[in-house]
């Protein structure tokens, strides 16, 4: 059994999105994997509630109470592993997390650590890729899936989508577009991974 970690900090868009893929395409049976738990560095996170409802295990391990990245790191590692054991492998998946995780947490997870960015990378790694991209006159913009490795927002690409760029667009209605194409992504860039 392949036991999929899910990390968060906020709504949990594309976690729902995950979820609710994995359910209907019957990863369990199809590809032996579950969702095993969401766990968030926040408590008020909103996408706990909805990961509750779907049942699965729910978890918060708030950064703040440690006295640094690598402690906090670390016992988010220890928690991962718990969902690890002789018959079943971790895979991480970061859906909007909003923490820049240490090499060493990185290193741990190699190769099954996945996240999605919101560029077309490797173009606008980092924050604010919306806008960069709209005061850099692109045409299209979009969303990619990456495993992580410890240069941030480079990792080996699993799946891209483009978004034109419309006359008029905002940060905010571009980001909007760029999410209903994450949901489509995500998910399938997960599956082929479990594939594999």
């Amino acid at each position: 059994m392949k036991n999929i970690v899910i990390l968060i900090s906020g709504g949990g868009s594309n976690m729902a999105a995950i979820v609710k893929t994995a359910q209907r395409d019957d990863w369990a049976g199809q590809m032996g994997a579950r969702i095993a738990a969401v766990i968030s560095n926040k408590a008020d996170a909103a996408g706990l509630e909805f990961a509750r409802s779907h049942s699965i295990v729910t978890e918060v391990i708030d950064h703040k109470v440690y006295s640094s990245r690598a402690a906090f790191d670390e016992a988010l590692m220890q928690r991962i592993d718990c969902f690890a054991s002789s018959n079943s492998s971790v895979v991480v998946v970061l859906a909007g997390f909003m923490r820049i995780l240490t090499p060493a947490f990185v290193a741990h997870y190699a190769g099954c650590l996945v996240n999605i960015h919101p560029s077309l990378l490797p173009a606008f790694a980092g924050l604010h890729t919306h806008q960069r991209a709209l005061d850099a006159g692109c045409k299209v913009a979009g969303a990619t899936v990456h495993l992580v490795t410890a240069e941030l927002d480079h990792g080996p690409i699993l799946a891209q989508a483009a978004v034109p760029i419309i006359a008029g667009d905002t940060a905010d209605s571009l980001a909007a577009r760029v999410l209903t194409q994450e949901h489509l992504i995500y998910p399938r860039a997960i599956a082929k991974l479990l594939q594999n």
